[in-house]
């Protein structure tokens, strides 16, 4: 009994018994139920998909008829009006005469039709006086007249001679074409300029013979295999076509269609027929790649399990005595022990395993040294930056009692040069974050602009445009204006000497703000120009003497490639520097 329960606290025999009863079990179990859930998944799928494909062609094939209908009623329509004096001419008209006079109208009106659809083939017009037959095709080879079925499409027209009559599909054996399948549709031309009687009076019967290929060309579409079969029905259950072409105008009886085990069965209405597309799918071509595909799985779950129930028992043996002497190493890290490592056990996954560990226990005492070091670094760095906010503080306040001893002698204009000195101090010592709205930009730059007026004795004047997009909490890089205002009134504006303007336009392009500073200053030679261009373009560290290129590497640097700064001028017009920010998304509308 001793041995028994040894026996069974074996990490080895609990790592196989569970591989076993928690792997092993499950898989074929729901290797078996996930088939056959899938099986039943593809055969609803491929039923749904063929109820779908044999309501769809119910639709085009209704289609098909409507159109065609539609194009033999042109007779009636007013876009034939011309046609018509012809068409129905007095039925007492000498014969020859007729022949004579109209027969051009009536080929030009059967040339319309026969051009008015691709797939019409040929288009007869039978004049009811004499039975003449006029006729066009496109056909390269001569009609056989003593071929043609006159009497036979004319007969359901004499039985109802309101009504479209449809010749089921058949081979153009009067052009020598027996091959070329055609459907003829057929409507009379009933003299409709007098009074409506219950016998109509009728002038003519136009034919149309339609390329069959339509309906081909929908049931390529389906991809039916060759053992399937489609029928289009009407009411009587006569073919007007099918996928068999022994099939073409007979009639299929209700046991003929019945379903069997070997086929699946689908119909759907043909509103203009009164009748149905009925669509037979053999069970065999449908499903045998499925079942196919099954016999494969079953086999492969059967080999996997022998193969996973040896490797199982396999890897339980050599993963007992590394798992153990790993855990041993874990328990010592957690009591405190960092100096431990784990012997190598090759260079499988236990020996990575083990390489792992050792690099995590060394990296762990480093990460350890860091955090104390780093923890004493920052209270260094709190420490300065305490201390750095003295000089500051102590800036501002004496530029306060300088600025309050000028209001006290009446002195407003030195008072407000220092309130906006102070200001200006106050947002560039700031060091926040490299973001602030428009509007703390603009200030800042009135601020410094209110110094250059005073300064200037009011020669140069600052203007502002901004458009109504432009919303004033957008964010602007900091300190991105003033260098370029300051650069244009030193360079620009002063070596022109008189007065001078700064216009700081801001508008939104896209998902982008852009900035653009004009001075009417000395401009810029050609020269000096591509300098300043070729300066921009290069990638150094920027220059502390420039400004501009100061500016164009922060946007750059922080923005990306796509922003930046760029420089036109005149020499004796001005300058334009337009400078292009990104609108962050939570500010876009």
């Amino acid at each position: 009994m001793a041995i028994l329960r040894k026996w069974w606290n074996s990490i080895f025999v609990k790592f196989s018994a569970a591989f076993l009863l928690v792997g092993l079990i499950p898989l074929i179990a729901l290797s078996i139920f996930s088939l056959q859930a899938f099986s039943g998944h593809v055969q609803q799928f491929t039923i749904n998909n063929l109820k779908q494909m044999s309501l769809y062609l119910s639709y085009n094939i209704n289609n098909f008829f409507s159109d065609y209908d539609e194009i033999t009623r042109l007779m009636y329509t007013g876009r034939y009006e011309g046609y018509s004096p012809t068409l129905s001419v007095d039925q007492t008209a000498n014969v020859n005469e007729f022949e004579q006079i109209n027969s051009v109208p009536i080929g030009a009106f059967l040339r319309t039709v026969l051009y008015s659809d691709k797939h019409i083939r040929s288009v007869y017009f039978v004049r009811a006086l004499d039975q003449k037959i006029y006729y066009q095709t496109k056909q390269s080879k001569p009609l056989l007249a003593d071929k043609l079925p006159i009497d036979q499409w004319l007969k359901p027209l004499e039985e109802r001679p309101n009504y479209l009559s449809i010749y089921p599909t058949h081979g153009e054996y009067y052009y020598n074409a027996p091959n070329q399948k055609v459907i003829t549709f057929a409507r009379n031309l009933i003299d409709i300029s007098g009074t409506l009687t219950p016998d109509p009076k009728v002038v003519g019967s136009l034919l149309i013979d339609v390329d069959a290929g339509v309906l081909d060309s929908l049931l390529q579409e389906t991809n039916l295999s060759g053992d399937d079969e489609l029928y289009v029905l009407d009411s009587d259950n006569q073919v007007y076509y099918s996928s068999k072409e022994a099939a073409d105008g007979e009639s299929i009886s209700v046991l003929d269609r019945s379903e069997d085990s070997g086929y699946l069965t689908f119909s759907d209405e043909v509103p203009y027929l009164n009748g149905q597309v009925f669509m037979r799918v053999s069970k065999n071509g449908l499903f045998e790649q499925l079942t196919s595909t099954q016999s494969t799985v079953y086999i492969a779950i059967i080999v996997c399990s022998i193969v996973l129930l040896a490797m199982g028992t396999w890897f339980s043996k050599r993963l007992a005595a590394p798992i153990r002497n790993v855990l041993l190493h874990m328990n010592k890290v957690e009591m405190g022990n960092l100096d431990t490592h784990i012997e190598r056990y090759g260079k499988d996954e236990l020996g990575r395993l083990a390489f792992g560990f050792n690099r995590m226990v060394d990296r762990l005492k480093i990460f350890i040294n860091d955090a104390y070091v780093a923890e004493i670094k920052q209270k260094q760095a709190e420490l300065s930056a305490l201390k750095s906010q003295i000089r500051p503080h102590y800036l501002y306040n004496t530029l306060e009692v300088i600025r309050m001893n000028a209001v006290y002698n009446d002195d407003e204009e030195v008072a407000d040069m220092i309130l906006s000195l102070s200001n200006q101090l106050k947002y560039v010592i700031d060091y926040g974050e490299d973001w602030v709205s428009v509007q703390e930009e603009l200030n800042h730059l009135e601020d410094y602009f209110y110094i250059i007026r005073v300064r200037y004795e009011n020669r140069i004047e600052l203007r502002l445009q901004i458009a109504d997009e432009v919303r004033r909490d957008y964010p602007i890089l900091k300190l991105s204006l003033q260098p370029i205002v300051e650069n244009a009134i030193q360079h620009g504006i002063r070596p022109k000497g008189g007065k001078g303007s700064v216009l700081v336009s801001l508008e939104v392009a896209g998902s982008k703000l852009v900035v653009t500073i004009y001075d009417d200053g000395a401009g810029i030679g050609e020269d000096r120009l591509l300098e300043l261009q070729q300066l921009l373009a290069e990638s150094k560290a920027p220059s502390k003497n420039i400004g501009m290129k100061n500016v164009h590497d922060r946007i750059k640097t922080i923005c990306g490639e796509d922003y930046g700064l760029t420089i036109n001028s005149m020499e004796h017009v001005g300058t334009s520097v337009q400078l292009l920010l990104p609108i962050l998304p939570k500010h876009l509308k």
